[in-house]
């Protein structure tokens, strides 16, 4: 009789509130698809509109955070719902949940940190998927962002995990567009106005290739003599370029001033020595001796 009266205690529960956390868990488990689904095929519609690059990267990283809040927030609901489905009181347990996160929030001050820094960065715009930033003694590119962390993948596929926590300095080397800027060394014969026109001629022949014209947004802008080297006259350029294309052009760019140097015949110097014997009090050098020898 005891177990009859168990097994019809437990087909009744089941089909009044194990029938309601069934149906709790399939909607949460369709809220879970639909909270992945609907907010990319939101922002993938705003994207197609978006015709900046800037604004499509700061569209992927909104996306991955609203994932990442809105999952939490199902799963939270759920497990409150199920919790009551079990005769449990949520009130106590919000309770004693408000208690042990105080004290956990002194045992994770880390994590709480790397939260509270990580809202900032986004709310910021700091950081964006996509971008190649500085930030941690670490570069790369930008591969993934959300409240706890920043990946970033530098240029030999190395991945670092830096904690938002750890940043503190960021430096953006994409926002919004990019430059190059170039230390062009010459010989301290050459004429100066004759090397800007060669530069200037380079630029504007790299900005008639459809290859590389959309990658380049202004002409070159040319700083004038930047300093007297050892060995060289430095002058300083820059170019404006869209979002990390400032390599690929600066490097197109020093390809084909070389080939323009040489056939000007504009020299690009190389270190040179000036060897100085000194002078006695009376005036006078040591002597230097010099053998010459044929081959």
């Amino acid at each position: 009789m005891e177990f009859q009266a168990l097994l019809d205690r437990a087909v009744d529960w089941f089909l009044s509130s194990g029938l309601r956390i069934v149906v709790i868990v399939i909607i949460t488990l369709i809220a879970l698809k639909l909270v992945r689904i609907i907010p990319g095929k939101i922002l993938a519609t705003v994207k197609k509109k978006a015709e900046e690059a800037e604004a499509k990267k700061r569209l992927d990283t909104l996306n991955s955070l609203l994932n990442y809040l809105l999952s939490a927030t199902v799963m939270g609901i759920a497990l409150v719902m199920i919790l009551g489905e079990f005769g449990i009181a949520i009130g106590p347990i919000l309770a004693a949940a408000g208690i042990a996160g105080v004290a956990i929030g002194f045992g994770a001050q880390h994590l709480v940190q790397d939260i509270i820094s990580g809202f900032f960065i986004l709310i910021d715009d700091q950081i964006r998927v996509g971008d190649v930033v500085q930030t941690a003694g670490k570069g790369g590119l930008v591969e993934k962002v959300n409240l706890r962390m920043t990946v970033l993948r530098d240029l030999a596929g190395n991945v670092h995990y830096i904690r938002n926590g750890q940043i503190d300095i960021v430096t953006n080397m994409t926002q919004d567009y990019s430059r190059f800027v170039f230390d062009i060394g010459v010989a301290y014969r050459e004429n100066v106005d004759e090397v800007v026109e060669v530069i200037k001629k380079v630029d504007e022949s790299l900005r008639n290739d459809p290859e590389y014209s959309d990658d380049i947004m202004e002409p070159i802008e040319v700083l004038g003599l930047d300093q007297f080297g050892d060995s060289a006259i430095i002058i300083k350029a820059r170019t404006k370029t869209k979002p990390i294309k400032q390599w690929r052009i600066g490097r197109e760019f020093n390809r084909r001033l070389k080939i323009a140097f040489d056939e000007q015949d504009i020299e690009i110097p190389f270190p040179h020595i000036t060897l100085y014997m000194g002078r006695d009090k009376m005036g006078e050098a040591a002597p230097l001796t010099v053998e010459m020898k044929r081959r």
